[in-house]
């Protein structure tokens, strides 16, 4: 999947001489921490809340409050911006600009396009959304289990197999590629089905170790 299929579209972005209380405002008033700094549609800066804590006068400035908010009134979003911006663009994967935001220590990348236009704004808490969709958390017509696998080629597919041919429909799948403590794979699977609590009593009759289950009308049982 794709950056665009998750960014965020309606960005709040501001101009370069867009004056410091008023960078503020727009942070606490649409609670954000980053502000796109843009120039005919084109990406030239951001400025994030650390930047707004950077130029805030120090505790023990010898200046009087007016003359403070003075001369912070007169900087300017050009003036604490970040002008080198890591961005992506919208045919990134998904994964990628993960990787990137995890390993740059980063709290978004702004999305802009071949001509450096912005189109959009990938942040921890899209990301957070994307994986609480491809995870199916939020389905409440599913049941949960968490299944101890060999790892071995064919395990996974056969698991599901299995669920399919007693009656469930398999929602999502996600399996940690590293085995755990045991050396066995864990692989955890959403299904609808009409019995799930007979479904998952033939998966035991199989042989799989059920290690969770949460049903849909029930808590999560050991």
């Amino acid at each position: 999947m794709y950056v665009d299929r998750i960014m965020t579209r309606e960005v709040l972005q501001v101009a370069e001489e867009t004056r410091l209380p008023q960078l503020a405002a727009l942070m606490r008033d649409h609670h954000i921490h980053h502000l796109p700094v843009v120039r005919d549609g084109r990406l030239v800066g951001l400025i994030t809340s650390h930047d707004l804590e950077r130029v805030a006068p120090s505790s023990i400035t010898t200046l009087s409050v007016g003359e403070a908010n003075y001369l912070l009134g007169k900087l300017t979003a050009a003036k604490i911006m970040s002008a080198k911006v890591m961005t992506c663009t919208p045919d990134t994967l998904v994964e990628e600009a993960a990787r990137l935001l995890r390993q740059e220590n980063i709290g978004c990348l702004p999305v802009v396009d071949s001509g450096g236009h912005l189109v959009g704004m990938l942040t921890h808490e899209d990301l957070l959304d994307f994986f609480l969709d491809i995870t199916g958390c939020l389905m409440e017509d599913t049941t949960r289990i968490a299944v101890h696998l060999p790892d071995t080629i064919g395990q996974l597919g056969r698991l599901l197999e299995v669920i399919n041919e007693a009656g469930g429909y398999i929602a999502t799948v996600v399996s940690p590629l590293h085995p755990d403590q045991t050396g066995l794979r864990i692989a955890v699977v959403r299904y609808r089905a009409a019995e799930p609590h007979a479904l998952n009593h033939h998966l035991r009759d199989l042989g799989y170790e059920l290690l969770t289950e949460t049903f849909p009308d029930q808590a999560e049982h050991p």
